[in-house]
């Protein structure tokens, strides 16, 4: 999954993320969507997000996986790429 700055997230629309009010569980891609849907699950089990989130977030994921490429790459404004174990810190 490549890095998401926080230029490119706030360059993201609303409608990227899994919880739109809260511009939370961005997803720009399909890793970001399957990583959504794994933290969301973490976040329910701990008791941090509700069931009606994490079903939501869980909804736009599997839309986003099962369709293949969201956005189209041409649309995608992510900047940087994969930076490897170091994460680039």
């Amino acid at each position: 999954m490549a890095e998401l700055k926080s230029k490119a997230r706030n360059a993201l629309p609303a409608s990227t993320f899994g919880l739109p009010g809260k511009r939370a569980y961005p997803m720009p891609d399909r890793s970001h969507a399957a990583n959504a849907k794994a933290r969301a699950s973490q976040m329910a089990s701990a008791g941090k997000i509700s069931t009606s989130a994490k079903s939501q977030i869980d909804a736009k994921a599997n839309k986003i996986l099962q369709s293949g490429a969201y956005p189209p790459k041409s649309n995608t404004p992510t900047s940087g790429g994969y930076k490897g174990a170091s994460r680039g810190k």
